[in-house]
């Protein structure tokens, strides 16, 4: 399944559905509307199409996600580190921060983080 391959307004979508789930297809319908000014027949083609790559399911005219936002983001986070970095977390972060000086308090955080990891 490859969930984290979603255009723009997929996401957008999706992002609804996150922030509003459970949440009755009709009720989905008149957030589209108001906040994409989508008609109700695109609101339910993407829907069909993100039920069918198996992100988000629609059962009795509710609307739920399959996959978690948090779980949809990291694939997508680690989908770019290994298409654009080769796989490497270090060049990713090398190029994430060489426009920008940490902070010591970011440079804690993260290091905090690389010491969680390494126990695990």
């Amino acid at each position: 399944m490859n969930y984290f391959e979603l255009g723009a307004i997929q996401e957008r979508f999706a992002d609804i559905v996150w922030a509003n789930e459970p949440i009755a297809s009709g009720d989905l319908v008149k957030i589209c509307e108001k906040e994409l000014e989508w008609k109700k027949s695109t609101t339910y083609t993407v829907l069909r199409k993100l039920c069918d790559k198996g992100l988000l399911k629609n059962e009795d005219g509710i609307v739920t996600s399959v996959i978690s936002k948090e779980r949809f983001y990291s694939a997508k986070s680690k989908q770019i580190v290994d298409d654009s970095y080769a796989g490497s977390l270090p060049a990713f972060i090398a190029a994430f921060i060489s426009d920008k000086k940490l902070t010591s308090k970011e440079a804690e955080e993260i290091q905090q983080m690389i010491d969680a990891f390494k126990n695990k």
